[in-house]
């Protein structure tokens, strides 16, 4: 299960990127522009509620007949009878939902893999389907489905074995949380199917479709074939990715939460009290004084600063760097004494190679220096034979390239290793050329070796350098990027804990908080896949100093995003029923107040010492505060004023008996939402539980990775006091 997610996640970031690509260049379809992004949504909201589902393979399984306790029972029968209870509960939620959700599944499967067919014969990928109707008739078939699915689960809200007492019953639970998301994902794959359906009728033609990017953002991007062709495609990418979230995240961390101030003390009159804001916890925008913004007040240090910092950038590294190489590559041709054979020889093409080879964020390895030398060489090699077999034959020298170029073409406009390709094509270009308009004087011999070196030296100094200056070093920035991550999903957390779960009255999460919540969620899912793409880079690094074990990294990583799933889990439970039960009672509300703040800081505090850990790869101290110490009191507190408030409303409840028992006849839909709020709840509070458990997992791991804080050996003062 977690490859299938995993593999989702992966397509989750495609769609974004494949439509990206789309809306910056020209292109040649029957889509249009907004079709295509509302498609993406569409896509992703469904991968979003696969995500959510939990497969439980009870649901589809056979029972065996349950023997029934007889009428005289002793007391062992009595003590089994909640267990007899929660397995009749079970056994009616199969029997009723089995075939229902089978039905559903097999409507959904079929209904995207004919969208999935429409798609592609619309786009001219494949021939159009002979019954125009296949697609409108999956349509018809999933809405079919899930009506089916809405009538079981209508019966089974007034089943006579699923008591009110199923709530807890775990067994139970987990099958609701299987079926409840499995509709919801109804719902996404309906909405797809539909648009798609909507664009299958429209038979729109073939139509030049100009770039409809953003263009404040389109001149930061580059297209498909120009990220191709640069190379160094992984870490671009996860530059990217990274840059981007790093803004997204400095948005909402400079977003506090600005809590009511307390209540004057006894004794101190209401006019003395501080002033409380005008919202109990609005979220306010920090007020700080920023320099760079206001030019006018900014002090000159501050400038000075901030074009320094600036300079120290990527593009200015790269920029030194390629200024170094070329200077120094170009000495001779200043020098008296070495301009001559560095203008007979051509030297002055590894200067063109430096240019060609340097990368701005990546330096290669030694495989690639390798790979690229060879074939520099074979292109030098070739050019020389191309002129040399018809003495300079036009017609022998295409030949020769037709046989040469086809693959090095292809390893430089299609494989994953372009610039062993681009540099394969220019050795033989100059090598056959500058024999053909030199008439091969002084030899082709000395033409073919003197320009193959030219290339080989240019690309030993560019690799070289790119090592030795501000080298790329995909360990270093793994465990850079595990530690930004950490700290996106404290500010994650942080944001859940506040807009979702500790919110008052007129403060609840709307449309647009949820929107935004999904937003931050795909990008954070797509760090997920950028930092698994680093990790793969680590794999042809040299080991230099010391052996490199990524095994604890990939766990740190499947750690952290297990924390960021179960972190969306809360956000989407907490949508189906108010998590601050206790709002409305100030009192019960204000003695949760110390235990609740101490359960969300202990976590917040733990990931910040984690993530500094990593950041400068220092040991973890030794001992944290433990998050589950601190839950398992919030816990016992809440267990504690439900107590109190159970007995207390005992009273009314017994004199509103009678009339509630008048109006026991509930609605499906009442029913039904009764029941999503009970399973939510508890989705909400074992996703809670399981983060626990997750950051756990990832202070071991962290360990492993930065180590620990020993012990300090108190053997050097004993010797020094005896």
């Amino acid at each position: 299960m977690p490859f299938v997610k995993r593999k989702l996640a992966w397509q989750f970031v495609n769609v974004s990127q494949a439509v990206r690509d789309f809306t910056l260049d020209f292109t040649v379809s029957r889509f249009l522009p907004d079709d295509v992004l509302l498609i993406r949504n569409l896509i992703q909201g469904v991968i979003r509620s696969i995500l959510a589902i939990t497969p439980d393979a009870t649901l589809f399984a056979d029972f065996d007949p349950l023997a029934e306790p007889a009428s005289e029972q002793n007391t062992e029968d009595l003590q089994q009878g909640p267990i007899l209870q929660d397995e009749r509960a079970k056994r009616a939620v199969c029997q009723t939902l089995k075939e229902p959700t089978r039905i559903l599944i097999d409507a959904m499967v079929v209904s995207t893999t004919r969208a999935d067919q429409t798609i592609l014969s619309i786009g001219g990928q494949r021939a159009a389907e002979s019954e125009p109707y296949l697609l409108s008739q999956a349509l018809d078939n999933l809405r079919t489905a899930k009506e089916a699915f809405d009538s079981a689960d209508a019966l089974l809200v007034a089943h006579p074995h699923l008591s009110s007492e199923y709530a807890k019953s775990p067994d139970v639970i987990q099958l609701f949380l299987f079926v409840h998301p499995v509709r919801q994902t109804a719902d996404k794959v309906e909405a797809l199917v539909a648009k798609v359906l909507e664009m299958q009728q429209a038979k729109r033609k073939w139509a030049i479709r100009a770039p409809s990017y953003p263009f404040n953002k389109a001149i930061m991007r580059a297209n498909a074939q120009v990220r191709h062709d640069r190379g160094g495609l992984t870490a671009g990418f996860y530059f990217r990715s990274k840059k981007q979230l790093d803004r997204t995240m400095v948005e909402l961390q400079s977003s506090a939460y600005i809590p009511a101030a307390r209540h004057a003390v006894e004794g101190q009159g209401l006019k003395d009290a501080p002033e409380q804001p005008p919202v109990i916890g609005e979220y306010q925008k920090e007020q700080e004084y920023d320099h760079g913004k206001s030019s006018e007040k900014a002090p000159f240090r501050y400038r000075a600063w901030e074009v320094l910092h600036r300079l120290q950038g990527f593009e200015s590294r790269f920029a030194f760097k390629v200024t170094l190489v070329t200077t120094l590559l170009s000495v001779p041709a200043w020098l008296p004494q070495s301009r001559g054979w560095w203008n007979d020889n051509g030297s002055w093409w590894s200067v063109v190679t430096v240019w060609t080879m340097m990368h701005p964020r990546v330096g290669g390895t030694f495989q690639d220096l390798v790979v690229r030398t060879f074939c520099a060489a074979i292109g030098a090699i070739w050019g020389g034979l191309a002129y040399a077999a018809g003495n300079g034959n036009p017609y022998v020298m295409a030949v020769f390239a037709a046989v040469y170029m086809t693959p090095m073409l292809y390893r430089f406009t299609q494989s994953s290793h372009p610039r062993s390709g681009v540099v394969g094509c220019l050795s033989f270009t100059v090598v056959s050329l500058s024999a053909y308009t030199e008439g091969g004087y002084p030899s082709v011999l000395t033409i073919a070796w003197t320009r193959g070196l030219a290339f080989v030296v240019g690309l030993v100094a560019a690799l070289t350098v790119n090592w030795v200056l501000w080298p790329f070093v995909a360990r270093h920035e793994l465990r850079k990027s595990l530690s930004s991550m950490m700290l996106h999903s404290a500010i994650l957390y942080r944001g859940v804990i506040a807009k979702y779960i500790y919110y008052t009255k007129g403060e609840e999460p709307g449309p647009k908080d949820i929107a935004r919540s999904e937003m931050l969620e795909g990008r954070l899912r797509e760090g997920f896949v950028r930092m698994r793409q680093l990790m793969e880079l680590t794999r042809h690094e040299m080991r230099l100093r010391a052996p490199f074990n990524p095994l604890p990294y990939s766990a740190l990583i499947s750690a952290c995003e297990s924390f960021f799933e179960h972190l969306v889990q809360v956000r989407q439970s907490s949508l189906y029923f108010q998590p601050n039960m206790l709002a409305s009672d100030p009192a019960a509300l204000a003695s949760l107040t110390v235990p609740r703040r101490d359960a969300v800081a202990v976590i917040l505090m733990n990931l910040y010492v984690l993530a500094c850990a990593l950041r400068a790869d220092k040991p973890v101290p030794r001992y944290l505060p433990s998050a589950a110490v601190a839950r398992r009191r919030f816990l016992h507190c809440m267990r504690v004023v439900g107590l109190e408030q159970a007995q207390r409303f005992e009273v009314d409840f017994k004199g509103k008996q009678t009339e509630m028992e008048g109006g026991m006849e509930r609605g499906h839909e009442e029913g039904k939402g009764r029941r999503w709020a009970d399973v939510y709840q508890y989705a909400f509070s074992g996703a809670l539980t399981d983060i626990v458990e997750n950051l756990q997992e990832m202070q071991r791991f962290t360990k492993e990775v930065c180590g620990e804080v020993g012990w300090e050996s108190d053997v050097g003062l004993w010797n020094d006091d005896t």
